[in-house]
């Protein structure tokens, strides 16, 4: 057998034994991009006239979800009918949390017009709405499933949310490039985050993955850019400011201004022409 036979015969094993197991990507999108252009007309040029068209378009959206979960079926707890059902009652307080947070970016921006500016425009909007999806179907304990939908929106914004993350209401992201939120973060209402930060975790041996790794932060905290907060027992007390670049692997209490000083220094240029003639 030659190379390239062998290669070929190793690419159909693991396509078969593989490819009916796996959510299509493409449908995953497809069921996060429909959703919320119904829940949003920011999304969509498309009108509705009636009450009626709204719920027929939504038994239809029901009826894709049931198709991408289809190659899933054997791997979930629980029917895709069951599954579907569940999502589908728990959508209108996802559509309210939504707003919520829609909010709550809006009166924590100064730079921002309208609630409608954000949902339209704000990278954060988008990547927190496509994370309280994902959250649910983590939830229901959906393999793979919601771990696409926060890849989808990871590509579209640059916000690494991850659907197992436990996230209040009122959540604000404020630019948001750059953002890592763990799977057992833990975030409650009123929090706002700026671009950069990483609530991560301490290294972990694979056996400990079922264990909080990832920090909790409290009601009412901001962190500003770049900081990283590590670690399952690391909490951030309510009412704090945790400030740009800061690096946190324990525990601060209520009402905490942690911040990282560094030295700027000033020099005048005239005679550093040739040192400051960088090559990057």
């Amino acid at each position: 057998m030659t190379m390239d036979e062998e290669f070929t015969r190793r690419l159909l094993v693991v396509r078969q034994a593989r490819h009916l197991q796996l959510p299509v990507k493409a449908k995953v999108y497809e069921f996060a991009e429909n959703l919320l252009s119904l829940l949003f007309p920011h999304f969509s040029e498309e009108t509705y006239s009636e009450q009626h068209d709204v719920g027929a378009r939504l038994q239809l959206l029901r009826h894709d979800l049931k198709i991408a979960l289809q190659p899933l079926q054997a791997q979930m707890e629980l029917g895709i009918d069951e599954i579907a059902e569940r999502f589908f009652e728990n959508l209108p307080r996802v559509f309210a949390d939504l707003w919520t947070d829609a909010e709550a970016i809006n009166d924590g921006d100064p730079a921002s017009e309208s609630v409608d500016e954000v949902i339209s425009a704000y990278p954060g909007f988008y990547a927190i709405a496509v994370y309280r999806i994902a959250h649910q179907f983590y939830r229901l304990h959906v393999p793979i499933f919601p771990r696409i939908l926060s890849e989808f929106a990871h590509q579209k914004t640059g916000i690494d949310i991850h659907p197992g993350a436990a996230i209040g209401k009122a959540f604000c992201i404020d630019h948001g490039t750059g953002i890592v939120i763990g799977e057992t973060a833990t975030i409650a209402d009123n929090v706002k985050i700026y671009q950069g930060v990483t609530l991560g975790a301490l290294s972990v041996e694979k056996s400990l993955c079922s264990t909080k790794r990832h920090p909790t932060i409290e009601h009412h905290v901001v962190i500003y850019s770049n900081a990283t907060i590590l670690g399952g027992s690391t909490t951030i007390g309510h009412d704090s400011v945790i400030g740009g670049n800061v690096w946190l692997t324990e525990s601060v209490p209520p009402r905490s201004l942690v911040y990282h000083k560094s030295q700027v220094r000033v020099k005048n240029v005239n005679g550093m022409l040739d040192e400051l003639d960088f090559s990057i």
